[in-house]
């Protein structure tokens, strides 16, 4: 009898969504077009946008040439709205419930091979359009970056193995989307719209000369290295550079044993060029701070912010800030209410940028209890831009003359440019652009453990620490002072690297059992793939090509 019952509520529940019964939860735009009605539960692609009044059953596409700078959408054409779907799947919650937990699902095939699901954040897209919307356009490439999540999605699905997938040749590129709901786990409904385009992507011309390895010019900073690479590889990965499979990467620099084995640069770059590394700026910080406490300007990462500052004049007073130490800076370990990993925490770094004082954004903010109780990492940019604020008014002169001093100077570093905060303070949060050879420099000052030409530039206990397991992130992944650690697994052999890290995929390895040194940048800046390209280069092709 109870299989009986589930039948009727089946069929019932079917019944409702494709005959609009008042079993709906919200009331819909319904199917009106004919186009529509012709095609529930179908997606489109288009080149052109075609008003929905004009489309005709010739506007959907079948096959389409590649390219990432023409327009390239969908329509996906309902039998319902997205908050009636999830009311099947949920039907206890109010309709605001509904979307605050729950919205489209996208899962992209190509040729018939699953390639990447993503659930969308339930922050896309607007509240009338999923309670009401029975048909939607999206952008996934768009030649005037139309503002959609639809430009974001198709670019983390291009990051997660779309761009390997739509290999030169033919292909068959499918979508689905379903309705899901998180709730204490996650629920999937059926595929309410579905659609399929033959893709052919065009072989890229490209110069051969681009491909071969780049020969190394003499000069003063480095001895070339005579130690042997495997070509083939890195000719391999210069074809991936060159036809954009890898994209946006600038330069890549190898040293092995503080010697130039490999210096390549890519897209209109050169030794000239001062590269905008963001985040790798954050390590320079750490750097200046040790060089200040072995000089006696500070007395240790252990002293306490108010020791620097009158924290009761600032809001949001707590007698917790007044034990917040350098070190929970250094480490992402403070406890301010700040997240760049959260968009909605009031620490961001975007609530920063725009204010007209940022050591005073983040001194302003609350104590997160949760991180009293339960000490941990989450990353916080504005804290680094206080760490600097704290080396600008201890050293002599300021940060950026201290800098020049104590670090650039020795290091024969000389082509280099801040930015600033609006108190005129080097820009310690990731605004420090450098040579890819300097920075190959400053890596390699880590691997000397401090020494530069024979001078202890940083002092080693100050390397020793910044190289320790401050705090776990996950089972392979630490973070020390201001730099990131992790293994590579390589051919199996483990490779354990110390690196600073910028958005786009900016990086300087600096290999703990090895005498390697390598420097990624490149301007992939916010991006889905910048920094996954790059863990591809490094297991895929840099590691085993320089490493014998």
């Amino acid at each position: 009898m109870k299989k009986y019952h589930i039948i009727i509520l089946v069929l019932l529940c079917v019944s409702a969504t494709v005959f609009g019964q008042p079993s709906d939860l919200v009331k819909s735009d319904g199917v009106t077009y004919p186009i529509h009605q012709a095609n529930i539960g179908k997606i489109a692609f288009m080149r052109k946008v075609v008003p929905i009044e004009l489309f005709t059953q010739a506007d959907f596409l079948t096959n389409v040439e590649f390219n990432e700078k023409s327009d390239f959408n969908i329509r996906a054409f309902l039998g319902n709205s997205l908050t009636n779907y999830l009311h099947l799947l949920a039907p206890s919650l109010t309709a605001d419930e509904l979307i605050k937990n729950g919205n489209y699902q996208f899962t992209f095939w190509v040729d018939n091979q699953k390639i990447y699901v993503e659930n969308l954040n339930v922050g896309a897209g607007s509240t009338d359009s999923k309670t009401q919307k029975t048909f939607f356009r999206v952008p996934l490439i768009s030649s005037t970056n139309e503002d959609s999540w639809g430009r974001f999605l198709w670019n983390r699905f291009y990051g997660n193995g779309g761009s390997d997938a739509l290999s030169e040749g033919e292909h068959l590129l499918k979508i689905e989307i379903r309705p899901y709901l998180k709730l204490t786990e996650v629920i999937t409904g059926n595929v309410i719209a579905e659609g399929q385009i033959k893709i052919t992507v065009p072989a890229i011309k490209i110069d051969e000369k681009l491909i071969k390895v780049q020969k190394i010019k003499p000069l003063k900073d480095f001895n070339i290295s005579k130690s042997k690479i495997d070509t083939a590889k890195i000719e391999a990965l210069n074809r991936k550079i060159a036809t954009q499979n890898f994209k946006r990467i600038t330069s890549i620099i190898v040293l092995k044993e503080g010697e130039l084995l490999l210096e390549e640069y890519f897209n209109g770059a050169s030794r000239k060029t001062l590269h905008d590394t963001r985040s790798v700026g954050k390590s320079f910080a750490s750097t200046l701070l040790g060089i200040a406490i072995n000089d006696n300007f500070i007395k240790s990462e252990n002293q306490t912010l108010n020791q620097f500052y009158k924290l009761t004049t600032f809001q949001n007073y707590s007698a917790t800030k007044d034990s917040v130490t350098l070190k929970d800076l250094l480490t992402m370990s403070a406890a301010f209410d700040g997240s760049d990993m959260d968009a909605e925490s009031q620490g961001n770094e975007e609530n920063m940028y725009p204010t007209k004082n940022w050591v005073q954004f983040a001194l302003n903010l609350p104590i997160d209890q949760s991180k009293v109780t339960n000490k941990r990492w989450d990353y916080f940019t504005a804290g680094v831009v206080v760490l600097g604020d704290v080396i600008h008014q201890s050293v002599p002169n300021g940060l950026e003359k201290y800098s020049k001093e104590k670090l650039f100077r020795p290091l024969g570093i000389t082509k280099y440019k801040w930015q600033f905060t609006p108190q005129k303070v080097a820009n310690t949060a990731g605004g420090l652009q450098l040579r890819s050879l300097d920075y190959a420099k400053y890596g390699q000052l880590y691997q000397n453990k401090g020494v530069w030409n024979g001078k202890q530039i940083l002092p080693k206990e100050w390397v020793y620490k910044t190289f320790s397991h401050q705090i776990k992130l996950s089972e392979e992944e630490y973070y020390g002072y201001l730099f990131w650690n992790k293994i590579y697994h390589v051919n199996g052999t483990n490779y354990e690297v110390y690196y600073s890290s910028g958005n786009g995929g900016n990086k300087i390895f600096i290999f703990k059992d090895f005498p390697i040194v390598i420097v990624i940048t490149s301007t992939a800046y916010n991006t889905p793939y910048g920094h996954k390209q790059v863990e591809k280069i490094m297991k895929n092709y840099l590691i085993d090509a320089v490493i014998h």
